[in-house]
């Protein structure tokens, strides 16, 4: 294999297929990114196998030539090293040639490096051709029901089925859904496709993957019985599923509610950051006291001393009630929901509560309490 690239698109490329590579991994192939110059252009695809990403650099991009003076055939070479030189290289335009499959030669008329390879063959064979069900919608809505839901997954690893998104496609909705057991988020949002489907997404790798749309328009979904693939611009992402049954979510969430608090978002949550730090020892618990009168959080700790929050402006319904809460669970529901205004609807002391943006009914973020003094 031989080639000309522009420096730009060939980092670009070796940056994107690079994130899919992680740390230290008992195979060492899985440091190598597998480099295929083919008839569509030059592929760039790493993994994990947790996760497999495949970057194209096109022969030309719009008016410009990314790729010329070529020869076919492909190479495994060390993503970090090579993905490093290349950034380091003064040249805007880059020769790269693999010499008798062993050594992947670099070069900018200034540099030229040298590093070892290894034969292309070696690579795991990953099938990253669409199939299943496919759902096309826009990148936009898939990224707001990733921040929406994601952040509420568990990151333990004791209930695998816990650290994944239920995706949920029918009726012409799509549903995220994460829950740790102790607090649980759902993001709705409307497409315009007849897709059905159920599976279970690695939050950690939504998150990841969410952060690769940024500028574009319209992300594609296939979703097969082991895996999904997210496609978009000349990008492929394939993720492995989490297997087993993802909690019933629907009938935890309450219909009815008895107790209703709006609140400024913002002052809510300096309230409960400045509690917070008296309660950091028990988890960061703050007791929320509520009558239509006034609204106080307050905290509590035995080596710290404790901390009481009055709310200025707040409109609440309903006789007295005092919550107490894993004030960062609430943090972030409130920040995931991007509102300036956040209405908490209650049932009782010791059930769990809604989170919810007053004018947004597309997304619910449930918090259970916690008992305290």
């Amino acid at each position: 294999m031989r080639l000309s690239i522009d420096k730009e698109q060939f980092l670009k490329g070796l940056a994107v297929a690079s994130k899919a590579i992680g740390g230290k991994s008992p195979d060492p192939l899985l440091s190598n990114l597998k480099l295929n110059l083919n008839e569509k252009g030059l592929e760039i695809t790493g993994t994990s196998k947790e996760i497999t990403i495949k970057a194209l650099v096109p022969y030309r991009v719009g008016e410009k030539e990314v790729i010329r003076a070529y020869g076919l055939g492909s190479a495994l070479v060390n993503a970090k090293l090579l993905t490093e030189e290349v950034r380091l290289m003064e040249g805007a335009e880059l020769s790269l040639e693999i010499i008798d499959e062993c050594i992947a030669k670099i070069d900018d008329g200034r540099s030229s490096i040298r590093l070892n390879c290894v034969k292309a063959s070696e690579f795991a064979d990953i099938d990253l051709e669409p199939n299943g069900v496919i759902l096309t919608l826009p990148a936009s809505d898939l990224i707001q029901a990733i921040e929406q839901s994601a952040f509420a997954a568990s990151n333990k690893e004791q209930r695998p089925i816990l650290t994944a998104v239920n995706l949920e496609a029918g009726n012409g909705i799509l549903t995220a859904t994460a829950t740790d057991s102790a607090r649980l988020a759902r993001k709705t949002i409307n497409i315009d496709s007849d897709a059905r489907f159920v599976c279970n997404v690695p939050a950690k790798t939504l998150v990841d993957v969410s952060r690769l749309f940024e500028g574009v328009d319209r992300v594609t979904l296939a979703v097969s019985e082991s895996s999904i693939l997210f496609l978009f611009e000349n990008i492929v992402v394939c993720s492995r599923l989490v297997s087993g049954n993802f909690p019933v979510s629907r009938t935890i969430i309450p219909l009815t509610f008895n107790y209703f608090l709006e609140v400024n978002a913002q002052e809510l949550l300096s309230a409960m950051s400045r509690a917070s730090l008296i309660s950091a020892e028990r988890d960061s618990v703050v007791k929320l006291s509520m009558s239509e009168e006034e609204v106080q959080v307050s905290a509590r700790g035995e080596q710290t001393g404790s901390a009481l929050e009055s709310i200025r402006t707040f409109q609440y319904t309903g006789e007295r009630l005092d919550v107490s809460f894993n004030s960062a669970f609430v943090v972030d529901a409130i920040k995931a929901l991007k509102t300036e205004d956040v209405r908490l609807c209650f049932q009782a002391e010791m059930k769990p509560f809604v989170v919810q943006n007053p004018k947004d009914d597309s997304v619910i973020e449930l918090v259970t309490p916690m008992r305290t003094y």
